[in-house]
């Protein structure tokens, strides 16, 4: 008979498979793929617009199939079914090369790329229990992922052409899809009536937290759409375009491997101010930015607006969210920030590109990010004052 430490350890390795390969797919989607539509020629505008569907999908449907999941306790068959249907979808980008067809397939795309996410973070909070702080250990098979492919991906993009991209992603996704097979079908507490589970997400606490994430995920629209654009426009070339993601990824996976002690050490609020703050500091490099040099430091700073904010956001939301609505909690996360952040980002940025060019983009994203920072720790001053001067005199502070 499996021990339990056995089948926890089991577990724990094919979450980590999943997360290698999901960040791998994105190790080649996130740096090329609006690279390859502007080698198709369309504007900044038509890939904002396709970068925004992408989005608009992260917003919905991580809620519909969360809400659905938790209520049917189904979890595990949708998202096998994301993501076998995702890969086969994908399949259909290597028929056209035209706007409005690449637009409709982004679209049914986004209805089941969108969860898988949100899923994977959920069951990775189930596995480990009351281990939940050292979920950067998992998670960083991911960022390790991605820096193989950045890496290996810029030199074979030089070698043939950015058009290999469709077809590697397709064969990443299909291996997704076969391992998620294997995702032990974990037993999670039946959804009651929706609106008295979710009732603790229209606290004033997530809604704050929610909008300032939104916040620190437009600001990261110039990055995600047009870093890779507009390192090109300054003239390096694809390694070069690779090396800068992969050299995020490293500091990121630094800090996920002390995500234990960093999370230890200090409370969750504290990191997520200080990772809006590196935001801000990251953006406004990049605005100066020209040389080799100051762009790859200014990526070094990855670890703090992506890595520990990443994690910070995950463990706050499981926190604050009820034990019957924990997927449905992680997916409003993902809607409300990595959703609906970055299509706003994502369609802000497509428009102002043809006007006031790359540079200033990063600009104005250094003062979003600032701004999201700044809401953050004001109301997480006068949330501290409120606890301690309440009538209860009890301290409920989160993080």
């Amino acid at each position: 008979m499996t021990s339990p430490f056995a089948s926890k350890r089991t577990y724990r390795f094919l979450i980590g498979s999943q997360y290698f390969i999901y960040f791998g797919v994105l190790g080649i989607f996130l740096p090329f793929f609006n690279l390859y539509c502007y080698h198709l020629g369309f504007s900044g505008f038509q890939i904002g617009i396709l970068s925004a569907v992408r989005s608009v999908a992260m917003v919905l449907f991580p809620l519909i199939w969360g809400a659905l999941a938790d209520r049917l306790d189904v979890r595990r068959p949708i998202y096998i079914l994301c993501c076998f249907c995702s890969a086969l979808i994908w399949m259909l980008y290597l028929f056209t090369v035209d706007f409005w067809p690449m637009l409709a397939i982004t679209s049914f795309y986004g209805i089941f790329y969108s969860p898988i996410i949100s899923f994977l973070e959920a069951f990775s909070m189930d596995i480990l229990g009351k281990e939940k702080k050292s979920y950067g250990r998992i998670r960083v098979w991911g960022s390790v992922s991605f820096i193989a492919v950045v890496l290996v991906l810029g030199k074979i993009i030089e070698l043939y052409s950015v058009e290999i991209i469709v077809v590697l992603i397709l064969a990443g996704s299909l291996m997704l899809a076969v391992i998620s097979t294997q995702i032990p079908d974990l037993q999670i507490t039946k959804m009651g009536r929706l609106p008295g589970v979710s009732r603790s997400l229209l606290e004033t606490r997530v809604l704050v937290f929610l909008s300032c994430a939104f916040l620190m995920l437009v600001s990261h629209g110039a990055y995600y759409g047009f870093f890779s654009i507009h390192l090109e426009t300054l003239g390096f070339g694809s390694a070069f375009i690779g090396l800068t993601w992969a050299l995020a990824s490293i500091a990121e996976i630094l800090i996920m491997l002390r995500s234990g002690q960093i999370f230890n050490r200090f409370s969750i609020k504290s990191v997520l101010i200080f990772s809006f703050m590196a935001a801000a500091l990251r953006w406004l490099i990049l605005f100066f930015a020209q040389s080799a040099v100051t762009i790859l430091l200014s990526q070094l700073l990855h670890a703090l607006t992506y890595g520990t904010f990443h994690i910070a956001s995950i463990l706050y939301i499981d926190r604050l969210a009820p034990e019957k609505a924990k997927t449905l909690g992680q997916a409003v996360n993902n809607a409300i920030s990595y959703g609906l952040g970055l299509m706003v980002g994502f369609f802000f940025n497509g428009y102002l590109y043809e006007i006031i060019g790359s540079f200033a983009l990063f600009l104005i994203s250094c003062l979003i990010a600032l701004s999201g920072g700044l809401l953050f720790w004001g109301f997480c001053l006068i949330d501290r004052r409120r606890q301690y001067t309440g009538g209860s005199g009890q301290k409920t502070e989160v993080g």
